[in-house]
This record gives structure tokens, sequence and C-alpha cells, in this order.
């Protein structure tokens, strides 16, 4: 049987075409990941930029309450990654046959892409244990908690160079550090960082570590059906450690967070038969529209949008896209 609209994704786009979708009697079915369901929110921990929450939201909340919204209007789940798509229909009766990890395939009339992107990453010690303790990837989410603190960047193009702007309204101190001598940013933006006090840029250098430092004492042990547990003490990022490319030197420098704003992958390989893509891997749509190069495949959110990267930016996308699909289907 083939379904309407299947949706691949299940971040902030995903979860807002489900909705619109599935009050449109469309039935909508989403493929959500295996491991990582819910998008980057997961991963945050108060979103407090998102409307209609005025004190703020747990981004693991906020996930599960679209999830909720949308199964109240009768969306599938399906915990699995789509590794493919292909055409399986003709001129006529378009079909698309969707592949999933578990060997299992679906089919379907419509297909809505909002995968996301993935944040690059260092890749060195301490950022993954760090990460919402202090290493984040998103100044504008994060740079509130770290006021009147001294705060790295990491990177060297235009959104490092914006992000370390917008964090000198935090932060005691900010550092921007480069792996190289010259930035792939704009001139303007490397003037702007240069005529600011507050921000000091750091080249040829490159972060070896990020180091934490136990903030909170751990809660008292915990016995659960017979279970003990033994929560973890509190540890946030204190410092790194780093190593002049050219010399060779190291150094270690006090601070309370870490931004990594060395760039996105977005996670569109599998869909590269049925949707051009620029040439970092960014779906390329129609206009203001989510209509990829193929009909009655659609895309939506950060797998699109390599500027604004935000949830309600990503859910009003998904808003379009189910609007696309269901005049789509209608045709």
């Amino acid at each position: 049987m083939a379904h309407n609209v299947i949706i691949i994704g299940s971040g902030p786009a995903g979860y807002t075409a489900a909705i619109y979708l599935g009050r449109a009697g469309l039935d909508p079915v989403m493929v959500t990941g295996a491991l990582t369901p819910g998008g980057q929110l997961v991963n945050t921990t108060e979103v407090e930029n998102f409307p209609g929450f005025p004190e703020g939201v747990m981004g693991p909340e906020l996930m599960d309450n679209m999830r909720a919204q949308a199964k109240r209007f009768g969306t599938e789940f399906i915990a699995d990654d789509v590794t493919a798509i292909e055409s399986a229909g003709s001129d006529d009766a378009p079909l698309y046959r969707l592949a999933l990890s578990d060997g299992e395939t679906l089919e379907t009339r419509a297909v809505i892409i909002a995968t996301g992107s993935n944040f690059r990453k260092l890749g060195v010690p301490g950022e993954v244990e760090l990460s919402g303790h202090g290493v984040s990837y998103c100044a504008t989410c994060d740079g509130f908690f770290f006021r009147d603190k001294p705060i790295v960047v990491v990177g060297g193009g235009d959104s490092a160079f914006e992000e370390a702007l917008f964090l000198t309204r935090f932060g005691s101190s900010v550092t921007l550090i480069h792996r190289r001598d010259e930035f792939r940013a704009s001139q303007i933006m490397v003037d702007r960082a240069k005529e600011n006090p507050k921000l000091t840029l750091l080249t040829n250098t490159v972060v070896t570590e990020i180091h934490g430092t136990e903030t909170a004492p751990a809660a008292p042990a915990l016995s659960l059906g017979g279970l003990a547990l033994n929560p973890k003490p509190q540890v946030n990022v204190s410092g790194v450690s780093l190593k002049n490319t050219v010399t060779g030197e190291t150094a270690e420098l006090e601070t309370a967070a870490v931004f990594v704003a060395i760039g996105h992958t977005p996670a569109t390989d599998f869909a590269a038969s049925v949707a051009s893509r620029d040439e970092d891997g960014y779906i390329i749509v129609d206009g203001a529209s989510t209509r990829t190069s193929t009909p009655g495949i659609f895309a939506a959110g950060d797998c699109v949008d390599r500027v604004y990267r935000q949830a309600i930016s990503a859910a009003g996308m998904g808003c379009r896209a189910a609007l696309d699909a269901q005049e789509y289907l209608s045709e």
C-alpha cells in the first residue's frame, strides 16, 4: 500500500509538517531516525526564544510536545533511517520507494525531507562529554547563559565572526580561535571584530582539548526498584588546551564556554538521486517554496536553510512543505 506522504526527519520542520498534514486528513508517516529522533533540540537544555514559552522550555520537552501534537492528528512514527529514495511509479502516477536501514521499504506518493544538518565538530577530547555543559554550536541559543564569563569561539568564516560579535553582548571577553592566519570571513566582519574591544583574534591556533571542572557535587545515591543509582557530579567547561600550528607551542586558556562554528553538514546524501543539491549538500528548492527538482519531493528545515538554522524558522518551513505537499496531492 502506498502512503500519501512520508516525512523523513523529526525535528521542528518534520513535526510541524506532520501536524498540518494530519489535520488535512492525509495520514502522514514519519521516519524519525533510528537513534536520535527530535533533531538537534533534544541535545539542547533551555530554549528561551521559541514563541509561546515566556519562561523558556527544555529542548527535549519541546520536541516531546511537538511529537504528541503530531500523534494526536494521526501521524504514524517509524524509528528507522532512510538510506535511499528511488522512483517507483510512472509519469502519470509518480510513486517513490524509500529503503530503510532495517531492510524494509515504504512506498509513497509524496516525500518531505526534513533531516536537518549536523554541526561539524572539532573532534577533540572533552567536546562530546561537555556538550550542553559549556560546549555549544549555537550562540543565539546559549550565549545568554555565559553572561560576564570568558568565552571562546572556534572558526574563521562569517558564521564564526557573527557568533563571536553576538557573544560580546554577554561574555566578559570573547576569544575567536582560527587555525590559519587568514580568515574566510568577509573583510567587513573582520574589521568589526578588530574594532570590538571585548573580542580577541587568535590565529594559527587550534584547540586540542576541552577541559571541565566539577561545579556541583553529585546528588545523594538513590535506590529505584532495588537498583542502586549513583548520580554524577555536574561538570562544566573550565578551559581549553591550545597549539600554535606554526611554532608547535602549547598553552592553556581559561574559558566558561566553547562555541564551535566551523560549518554544518546537511544530512542529505540519501536523497541525492531525487533532489538537486548545492556544492555543500544543501537541497535546492524553488524560490520561497519547498519544491525540489523532482515533483512530489519537498524539503524543509536545516537541510535547506544554511542561513537561519533556528527551530522557529524550521517549523515555519515545515508548515510550507505540508501545504505544498497538500496542493501537490490534490492535483
